[in-house]
């Protein structure tokens, strides 16, 4: 009986550490792509399972803390390489999004933002929310986070 009894809990501790083996490898955490961005204290994205989630992006020029010229159109449109550029270096596409959330430091200016964001989602576009906030990092004038699908 004793035998049993070390035997059946041996099986179940061996399940255990396989299942919990399985959830960690479901989760990988991807860095971003140059050295400045490096240092910033998060994953430029993690995949869980078939999902992957972006960090906020900002339209800085790639490599340096510089925001793009333009105001909030070439912000935005920077915003949106930025995010491309995530996805494709995690094996996604612009094409595979299913949510975003848009931030805007002065909600009047969400027009202005909708027509870059259009030219980035002219077919199915993801589901999207927008809202105003008061300071986005840098002085941006807008950040944008996804969630987006990857291989389905």
């Amino acid at each position: 009986m004793k035998r049993f009894v070390f035997s059946a809990l041996f099986f179940f501790f061996l399940t255990s550490v396989n299942v919990l083996a399985e959830q960690t490898a479901m989760v990988e955490h991807h860095s971003a792509g140059n050295d400045t961005e490096r240092q910033l204290p998060f994953s430029d994205a993690v995949r869980v399972g078939n999902m992957l989630f972006l960090s906020g992006k900002i339209g800085n020029i790639p490599g340096t803390m510089d925001l793009a010229p333009g105001g909030i159109a070439g912000q935005t449109r920077q915003t949106l390489e930025n995010i491309k550029a995530s996805l494709e270096r995690a094996g996604s596409s612009m094409g595979e999004v299913v949510k975003c959330t848009v931030f805007l430091a002065d909600i009047a200016e969400w027009a202005a933002m909708n027509e870059v964001y259009i030219e980035y989602f002219p077919e199915n576009p993801p589901a999207r929310s927008a809202l105003g906030v008061n300071g986005l990092a840098l002085g941006a004038l807008t950040e944008i986070e996804c969630i987006a699908t990857i291989g389905l």
